[in-house]
């Protein structure tokens, strides 16, 4: 599943320019907790979020105790003192932002939200805002995912590859990881369920409870290590003999 599969097309987004108290109307009002900024061209050239803001707020009940910072020589984060005396998006967003294309996958995605701490990222294809990805669009797409991986497993491994009904098996899977359970005839037909689940795309590991009524995976091929009691092999028996010596 890919970003395009989940993000929200329709965004919510503002100027450089907009005043403050207007992006937080905007995030109150469509209850979301960041927004995009886009310049004239159209580049998502930020993001300001709701922790932005609050550093904004906090500034005034520490605007005393810098005072006295200032006074006594201690030094701050520029970034931050320039967030703090922010008044539009473009004094207060976080930049450059952490984007992602519409065309990666969605693991990709959470990787980026969790390395970088943040809840949401802007799509961008060709140096265009398309959309925007939320860690709650990608927890609901995760729901979806684990449900199309049972249903897939039920109808294209079991029923159609192996040809074995799916009312006989018991398919679960939650954030990737599919466990199944049921009777299969032999030992090698429960190996080749697994592999077929293991290679399905979103499937990270497979949990098998599988029996099975056979353990061929011991037999060994009649005629290699067995022969009838005095006789020849077969082999040798049907080696044609020379017309000439």
């Amino acid at each position: 599943m890919q970003v395009r599969d989940v993000m929200t097309q329709a965004v919510v987004s503002v100027q450089p320019g907009t005043q403050l108290r207007d992006v937080a109307r905007l995030l109150a009002a469509h209850r979301i907790s960041g927004v995009p900024i886009i310049d004239e061209g159209g580049a998502c050239v930020g993001v300001v979020s709701e922790g932005d803001l609050l550093i904004k707020h906090a500034s005034h009940a520490q605007a005393s105790r810098q005072a006295l910072d200032w006074i006594f020589g201690e030094r701050h984060d520029p970034d931050e003192t320039r967030r703090r005396a922010a008044t539009i998006a473009e004094e207060a967003m976080t930049s450059p932002p952490i984007v992602i294309e519409p065309d990666r996958p969605i693991r990709e995605a959470a990787t980026l939200m969790v390395d970088h701490g943040v809840n949401r990222l802007p799509v961008i294809d060709n140096g265009r805002l398309v959309g925007i990805v939320s860690r709650a669009d990608l927890v609901r797409a995760y729901l979806r995912l684990d449900e199309e991986i049972v249903r897939l497993v039920r109808e294209d491994v079991l029923r159609r590859t192996m040809w074995l009904d799916p009312a006989d098996f018991e398919v679960t899977a939650k954030e990737g990881i599919v466990r199944i359970q049921g009777s299969v005839d032999r030992r090698s037909t429960a190996h080749i369920v697994v592999r077929l689940i293991g290679v399905m795309e979103g499937v990270v590991r497979v949990e098998s409870d599988l029996t099975w009524e056979v353990d061929d995976t011991r037999l060994e091929p009649a005629g290699e290590t067995e022969h009838e009691p005095g006789s020849a092999s077969v082999t040798a028996r049907e080696r044609p003999q020379p017309l000439h010596r």
